[in-house]
């Protein structure tokens, strides 16, 4: 039997928790075009604060996506180093 594929609402903000992390690469940048197509352009991803293993992998993997204009950790209010700001082209 095969995975089906799990639908979730796209939104300004994307909780990592529900993902293993084999999983970032791909769901990054889908997640983003999906963003785009609802005029979507800043968005907070949460990585949970942890190790930072996972805060490491979600900043590599955003400085290699091409609409990917800028990103920065949020401040205190909108999760500290447990989340990232995302903001995104779409111009790209």
């Amino acid at each position: 039997m095969e995975d089906e594929p799990i639908e979730f609402p796209i939104s300004d903000e994307l909780d990592l928790h529900t993902f293993r992390p084999k999983e970032v690469k791909e769901l990054l940048p889908d997640y983003f075009e999906l963003c785009l197509e609802k005029g979507i352009t800043r968005v907070r991803v949460i990585h949970g604060k942890g190790t930072g293993a996972l805060r490491e992998l979600v900043h590599g993997q955003l400085r290699k996506i091409a609409c990917v204009k800028s990103f920065s950790l949020c401040d205190q209010t909108g999760g500290g180093w447990g989340a990232t700001w995302v903001e995104l082209d779409s111009g790209s």
